[in-house]
């Protein structure tokens, strides 16, 4: 391998590495110092931000476009590969570093945040998979391996929003979040096996792979359906004011940074397939519409900081959608960038915030005026009080995702887990009466 492939190569794996040491030693009993996870994690993500700018500015002087770090195949059927290739080029270059940058912020921010609190290494480890998730997804050179980065960032979601799984409200929000993610990164899997199917690869190494203009609607479709999902897309947004349940560092870094701008980065890898659509670039255009408008007219009603925060971020990365689906490459990239760096800001500092904000108002005599009037006076009253009561219910797409998609899923989980059970009594002791079995929930605990 050259330098620039191993430099690559390293960046990618070091979290994954650092996430399989802590968690190997936690299993084990060790109970890490929070000096040694705190150092360890700003090591890891100095060194990986240095290396990310070596790498683009030697890029830059060479004149590549690219760098693949080839890892064979993962398997092989008949014709069809699953090649393990890792790729940066133009577009992943920017959220590479844009990644190691804002994890090792989150990092260094958590280690005052979470001081002494019996979760702090649990959330370091599960940072670390996280950055390791979100790596691989900007740096997969196919979306076979994309998939895996996707359930990666999914799963520490998840587990970060029940982070304080003490209180219901937290463990009850990531079930939600979970069923939806289940049910939308069908689309990236269905559109993976699609793509395998009509063009007998869905590797973009050598450029994306070449479908008619009505493959090319059905995968972006799916596509469409798992980048809404994971980026809380209108009908898909339900679950984001769940997903504030967590620590305020990991939404910061999930739903103000990195993690809701994925769905956006995926359409940005397939937009050669959205340009032969114009039915699946008319249709992000569209969703990325209704969730900017649904963000702004709710985000104006959220009765905390951190909600209307993450209203506030939908409605850009709505925007952003918009911009993907007009073909635009560079202005939604800048666009991310830029949104990802003051929303993460805004996160960390929301309770700071709203303390200033209550200086200003008593320095000012309970005078400050409200912002927004002007987009009020643009409606008559009857339409205002409309839109006031579609607000403060959220558009009612939390309990159309609760219905649709939650409760059945749930169900369907329950009828299975009976099933599973029904089987183990037959054939033997049940998992949870076995010494390992209690002895591993105890870690976990």
């Amino acid at each position: 391998m050259t330098p620039l492939q191993l430099i690559l190569l390293g960046v990618v794996l070091a979290p994954g590495a650092v996430f399989a040491l802590f968690s190997l030693l936690w299993l084990l009993g060790w109970d890490a110092p929070e000096r040694a996870l705190t150092r360890t994690t700003a090591i890891v993500y100095s060194v990986a931000t240095a290396a990310v700018a070596w790498m683009a500015w030697a890029m830059h002087m060479a004149g590549l476009e690219s760098i693949a770090v080839p890892l064979g195949d993962w398997f092989t059927v008949h014709d069809y590969h699953f090649p393990l290739v890792l790729l940066a080029d133009r577009l992943s270059l920017p959220f590479l570093a844009l990644t190691v940058i804002l994890v090792g912020l989150i990092g260094q921010f958590s280690a005052t945040y979470l001081h002494r609190d019996p979760g702090f290494a649990r959330f370091y480890i599960l940072l670390h998979l996280f950055a390791f998730g979100a790596l691989l997804i900007f740096s997969a050179g196919s979306f076979d391996l994309i998939i895996g980065g996707w359930e990666m960032v999914g799963l520490t979601s998840v587990l970060l929003i029940s982070f304080f799984h003490y209180r219901l409200g937290p463990v009850e929000g990531a079930l939600h979040v979970f069923t939806i993610y289940r049910a939308c990164d069908i689309g990236l899997i269905t559109a993976a096996f699609a793509l395998h199917h009509y063009a007998h690869t869905a590797s973009f190494v050598n450029g994306m792979p070449q479908v008619s203009s009505g493959d090319a609607t059905v995968i972006g479709l799916l596509l469409l359906l798992s980048a809404a999902g994971k980026s809380a897309q209108v009908p898909f947004s339900g679950w984001l004011p769940r997903a504030m349940e967590g620590p305020t560092p990991s939404s910061a870094i999930f739903y103000g940074a990195i993690s809701v701008h994925a769905g956006a980065y995926l359409l940005l890898r397939a937009q050669p397939i959205l340009a032969e659509s114009s039915i699946a670039s008319g249709a992000v255009v569209l969703v990325g519409l209704m969730t900017a408008l649904h963000g702004t007219i709710v985000g104006r009603t959220s009765a905390d900081a951190k909600t209307s925060l993450a209203y506030a971020a939908l409605a850009q990365v709505g925007v952003v959608f918009m911009e993907i689906g007009f073909g635009w490459t560079w202005v939604p990239v800048m666009h991310i960038i830029g949104h990802a760096m003051v929303r993460t800001l805004q996160f960390l500092r929301a309770p700071s915030m709203l303390r200033d904000y209550h200086q200003v108002h008593a320095a000012a005599g309970g005078q400050v005026e409200k912002t927004g009037k002007h987009l009020e006076s643009m409606f008559p009253p009857g339409v205002q009080l409309w839109l006031y009561r579609l607000a403060m219910d959220r558009g009612h797409l939390d309990t159309i995702l609760e219905r649709g998609f939650v409760q059945p899923l749930l169900a369907l989980s329950g009828l299975l887990a009976r099933l599973d059970r029904m089987g183990l009594g037959a054939g033997g002791p049940r998992p949870e009466q076995t010494r390992s079995h209690r002895w591993l929930i105890s870690r976990f605990r």
